[in-house]
């Protein structure tokens, strides 16, 4: 395994301390590794529109470490929908290993990249699946149901409506705030809260809306 960038290790070790957490030293060396594994496949799989490796820790990883809190909240199950290079679902397999992570992208190359991650970092807590996700049909509903940037809400929630139940929360991380999208959303679905995401080296507004579904 490549020897990490200290710039990039001092970067994150502080960007999680003002997030309010404690990493473990070997909850950091998976961080980076994966950070690396990013770095040297993205040259090939285009996998972030981010290209400059020392944007990475804040956009990437950081962005990713600003939910552990509400993650934190509950659920064993966890899904990670259009993972695409696996944030934020990489990054919380790492910090939660008592919990089971699916990450699902309906992109071939980008599931390849995911399972590489899986073997090389011995991520037993995570599953990687190749499909789309309105074609998915796991045996139980998930806990917690994430998306990066993935859809807009309503397509988010329509999407994934199958996967969960009453008690499952879907954490959606957006930029802006999107009022047009929660306009747009299914009778089904109610907004339960609304946390603005103050991530170290990120510039610009982020907010993680936490919905759940009507019973």
């Amino acid at each position: 395994m490549e020897t990490p960038n200290p710039r990039h290790a001092a970067e994150l070790s502080e960007g999680a301390k003002a997030l309010g957490i404690e990493l473990e030293a070997e909850q950091q060396r998976l961080l980076l590794a994966y950070l690396a594994l990013l770095i040297k496949w993205n040259k090939a799989y285009n996998l972030t529109a981010v290209r400059d490796p020392d944007e990475m820790v804040s956009r990437h990883l950081l962005d990713s470490l600003s939910v552990v809190p509400h993650v934190a909240e509950g659920g064993t199950r966890w899904l990670d929908v259009g993972s695409g290079g696996g944030m934020p679902g990489v990054p919380l397999a790492i910090l939660f290993p008592d919990r089971d992570f699916t990450l699902l992208d309906s992109n071939g190359k980008k599931t390849r990249f995911l399972t590489q991650v899986k073997l090389e970092l011995g991520l037993r807590n995570l599953q990687v699946v190749h499909d789309r996700v309105e074609h998915y049909r796991p045996a139980q509903a998930f806990d917690g149901i994430t998306s990066r940037a993935f859809s807009a809400l309503a397509d988010f929630t329509g999407w994934t409506r199958h996967l969960g139940d009453g008690e499952t929360r879907w954490l959606a991380m957006k930029g802006v705030h999107p009022d047009d999208e929660l306009q747009a959303l299914p009778a089904d679905f109610r907004l339960e809260r609304c946390h603005v995401l103050q991530v170290p080296g990120c510039q610009g507004q982020r907010h993680l809306l936490i919905l759940r579904r009507i019973s």
